[in-house]
């Protein structure tokens, strides 16, 4: 298989697509429209650039998490046939979203280093197959939590929009699936060809990996990029808090200019934010289910229910069983 270092030489950036049960159509139609955007001039749509295909174990209509079913356009032909193989997720449902043919034709992929990427929740399918055991894997905020339960060893962030890992890549979904291919569509064929396909698809700009996920823990308004990783990170990390060193280190600051960062931006300092994070987990908690305060307190990271509860009133001017009593 020739090198794909450089695509003008070689021919077509080749694309094969799996897609799970359940997939979520929205980032399978983004990722595959901007190849077929890059591929051709304006929205000809030919297949010049890029080519691409369905592959399935039989023909039969795979439905997306909205009803939409698509129909897998070739079986599984050689994996060196493509320069990526992209695994759609959707729904994280408790029965199997794969079958034991495709989990095998995925597992020949990474023997013959075909690079695998995970959009959604494909990353949690990879995981399954112990293939993102040693690769950095980038998940939504909204799925974060249930990959560490599931997979405690892998390495996993939840603050990037997309990663590609050495011969892995992930995406967090959602919109965040075009911008991970116009990544490929710049590195493989052209920058000419990523504005084409952007222009076409009224995106005003690519996002980078280092891009933040727009996610705003408890609606906290910040403008700096680095902060809003950080509160992803305190919100994915309730039970175990993160030091603020290291909190500081993960978004290439000292202690020092993150706290100065936070008191610009929030007028409180880090530790101050990340304990409002954690007390309005626990009001949800206590709202919301009939877990027990002991529970609730461990859950959100302290291991005394008298010391939770006093800082609880001192937050929400009444105790955990108030509120809950309350609201009975």
């Amino acid at each position: 298989m020739k090198s794909v270092k450089d695509e003008s030489k070689y021919g077509a950036l080749k694309v094969g697509f799996i897609l799970a049960r359940s997939f979520t159509l929205s980032a399978f139609a983004l990722f595959v429209d901007t190849l077929r955007l890059a591929s051709d001039e304006a929205d000809k749509s030919g297949r010049v650039l890029a080519d691409w295909h369905v592959l399935g174990s039989t023909r039969h209509l795979i439905t997306s998490s909205c009803g939409v079913q698509v129909a897998p356009t070739s079986d599984f032909i050689d994996p060196r046939e493509f320069h990526y193989i992209v695994v759609v997720g959707g729904l994280l449902k408790p029965d199997i979203t794969i079958d034991n043919q495709t989990s095998e034709y995925i597992r020949k992929a990474a023997g013959q280093k075909i690079p695998l990427i995970g959009i959604c929740t494909g990353t949690f399918i990879l995981a399954r197959l112990g293939l993102m055991k040693t690769h950095q894997t980038c998940v939504s905020w909204l799925h974060y939590q249930v990959y560490r339960e599931q997979f405690p060893d892998n390495p996993v962030r939840s603050d990037r929009l997309f990663n590609l890992d050495r011969s892995r890549g992930s995406c967090a979904g959602g919109s965040s699936a075009a911008d991970m291919a116009a990544f490929l569509v710049r590195r493989h064929i052209s920058i000419d060809a990523e504005r084409n396909a952007l222009e076409v698809l009224q995106i005003e700009r690519a996002r980078s990996g280092l891009d933040i996920q727009p996610r705003k823990p408890l609606a906290i308004q910040c403008q700096d990029s680095r902060l809003k990783a950080v509160l992803i990170t305190m919100e994915s990390h309730i039970e175990n808090v993160v030091p603020t060193e290291d909190l500081a280190a993960s978004v290439g600051l000292s202690r020092r200019q993150l706290e100065r960062l936070f008191m610009e931006e929030m007028k409180a300092s880090p530790g101050a934010i990340y304990t409002r994070i954690r007390m309005e987990r626990a009001k949800h908690l206590v709202l919301q289910t009939q877990a027990p305060l002991i529970e609730i307190a461990i859950e959100v990271g302290f291991g005394s229910a008298s010391h939770f509860a006093r800082l609880f009133r001192r937050v929400f001017g009444q105790s955990p069983t108030e509120l809950r009593r309350a609201h009975a």
